[in-house]
């Protein structure tokens, strides 16, 4: 049957039919219950903003206190299975700051971050706006956040950074640093950067309908205002007024101390609750405090349409790809990059750990959509401080690829035997070198270790890239190899150098080995392999041998592909051009990748 002009069955159609009314308001934590016919929603998530700086309490001297950054700003179109309750964090505004004494004031606190707990991949977090510089305080770790916070009056600091933590689109803008004559500066907002006047906010008219509409409160649908600085030094009779605050919520900075008499400025003024406005500065002299942040708030839009399975509105596919939430349901190949920890070294220097990578130009692995891959990064061989024994490394894993753990490099000449066997071998004194790849793949995951029947000596352990070197002879581990699987080209997997009891050391060879070392080097350090390499261990004479270095998983998908990489000392990065905006996911120690 025709269908739009393509042949096939007719697909029946999702209605996505909201329930009345079609947009719900939070002003305070609580559960999202989605209708069970809803699929796609746009989510406004707004932090609370940060507390204004404090100016220092010298009856109109000094510089007035710095307005605060507004909460972060986020609106994102989300889609919903239907019938899913979804927890709702609202964040507080930060404290304003307070004068300490006659040099110092306080900055104004952090505010709290809101976040919305759609099921994963689909819920995000808005972070709290930062607080306004204080009077005499060079920097602040509270003036960075959603949007940074203004710098005090007295011109000893920048302002605070916006979008911070980073995410695109970027969640607010930067506050302001000094700009003269002792006012405060402005904090950022969700649409501008702060300047001499708060950042003006962001409008959500265009989703959220026309104003007025009974949850925009007092602006119209302007949220995330930035707060203004508080007025700078004082005249004897005449007091400097405040910055004004940017639309959306934020507070205006207060004026200056009359010196020798009453002050008509007060504090900073507060940023208004459930906007994320950003709270005022104090102005100069003042002893009240900074104003308030405002608090945040998340408005929910169903969305009311008829929609086909499969189908994302425009908008939704924008915000999707900019949040790097577009996660395609069907399958996506990805290349790989898999060491394994290289193996410890006694006399003999240790195996690196096996190498098999994909990238470029070698058989993609293909994953799923939605689904949790566990992967294990390889330990290395640990050392021993004395005996003949050493010990091999641990195998790296990642779904059908396996590299197996270096030799280790060993002594005990006295009995028959080689070196072990490896992902690459390990050295064994006075005998032939452990083979390399022991999983027996194609392409071979590394090499052999060298020989050194001849001399009571060890030789150079196995490297991805080439044999381990002869003893008598260089004795240096074999070569490691270079790939640029993460966007630069980086060598892993040498192998450790071997030891003997006079002469010179050998030195690293590049890729992660260690040194092999000599009766007259046993200095520590240099002879364990590197850590995240799957570089072999260097062989010691006497003292404690090289330990392997750990291995390392390397992951790179389409820039399309939604992918997380968990613990949190895993990362995921975009490449820039020319990579295509390639995702690399990045496993330093065992963990889990999910798309």
């Amino acid at each position: 049957m025709a269908n739009g002009g393509i042949i096939g069955p007719v697909q029946n159609p999702i209605v996505s039919i909201a329930s009345s009314p079609a947009i719900t308001e939070f002003n305070s934590s609580g559960t999202y219950s989605n209708p069970s016919t809803v699929k796609f929603a746009t989510v406004l998530v707004v932090a609370g903003g940060g507390g204004g700086g404090a100016s220092e309490s010298g009856n109109g001297q000094g510089g007035g206190g710095g307005g605060a950054g507004a909460g972060g700003f986020r609106l994102i179109c989300v889609q919903m299975s239907g019938g899913e309750s979804c927890p709702v964090v609202i964040g507080a505004g930060g404290s304003g700051g307070t004068a300490v004494n006659a040099s110092v004031g306080t900055p104004g606190g952090r505010g709290t971050d809101s976040s919305f707990a759609a099921p994963f991949p689909f819920g995000f977090t808005s972070t709290g706006g930062g607080g306004g510089g204080g009077d005499g305080c060079s920097s602040s770790s509270n003036m960075p956040g959603g949007s940074g916070g203004g710098a005090s009056g007295d011109g000893s600091q920048p302002g605070g950074t916006g979008n911070t933590p980073p995410v695109s689109p970027p969640q607010g803008n930067s506050g302001s640093g000094d700009v003269g004559s002792r006012y405060g500066a402005g904090g950022g907002g969700a649409g501008a950067s702060g300047g001499c006047n708060g950042g003006v906010g962001s409008d959500v008219t265009p989703t959220f309908g026309v104003a007025p509409q009974p949850f925009y409160g007092p602006f119209n649908g302007f949220y995330s205002g930035g707060g203004g600085g508080g007025g700078g030094d004082a005249t004897p009779t005449v007091p400097v007024a405040g910055r004004p605050a940017g639309n959306g919520g934020g507070g205006a900075g207060s004026a200056s101390y009359i010196q020798g008499g009453s002050s008509p400025g007060g504090g900073g003024n507060a940023g208004t609750v459930n906007t994320g406005g950003g709270g005022g500065g104090t102005g100069a002299g003042y002893t009240g405090s900074g104003g308030t942040g405002g608090s945040g708030k998340v408005l929910i839009k169903q969305l009311t349409k008829t929609v086909a399975p499969g189908v994302w509105s425009l908008q939704c596919q924008y915000n999707y790809k900019k949040a790097g939430q577009w996660s395609p349901s069907a399958p996506f190949d990805v290349d790989y990059l898999v060491v394994a920890g290289g193996g410890a070294a006694r006399d003999g220097g240790g195996g690196a750990g096996g190498y098999r990578t994909s990238f470029p130009g070698g058989t993609k692995l293909t994953l799923s959509g939605g689904t949790s891959y566990p992967i294990t990064v390889g330990a290395g061989g640990a050392s021993n401080p004395a005996g003949p024994a050493a010990s091999s490394g641990s195998s790296s894993i990642f779904s059908t690829i396996s590299s197996t753990g270096g030799g280790a490099g060993i002594t005990n000449p006295t009995s028959c035997g080689t070196g072990t066997p490896g992902g690459s071998g390990g050295s064994r004194r006075n005998r032939p070198g452990g083979s390399g790849n022991a999983g027996g793949y194609s392409p071979p995951e590394g090499n052999a270790a060298g020989d050194s029947s001849t001399v009571l000596a060890g030789a150079g352990g196995g490297g991805a890239g080439g044999v381990g070197q002869n003893a008598p002879g260089p004795r240096a581990g074999g070569s490691g190899s270079a790939n640029s699987i993460s966007g630069c080209s980086v060598t892993r997997a040498s192998g450790g150098g071997g030891a003997i009891s006079s002469g010179s050391p050998v030195a690293a060879t590049p890729g992660g080995g260690g040194e092999g070392k000599t009766g007259s080097s046993p200095a520590p350090g240099t002879q364990c392999g590197q850590a995240n390499t799957g570089g072999g261990g260097g062989g010691v004479w006497c003292g404690t041998n090289g330990s392997g270095g750990s291995g390392i998983v390397i992951i790179r998908a389409p820039g399309t592909a939604g992918i997380s990489a968990s613990p949190g000392t895993n990362t995921v990065t975009t490449l820039p051009a020319p990579a295509g905006g390639c995702k690399v996911a990045t496993f330093t120690v065992s963990g889990t990748l999910t798309t």
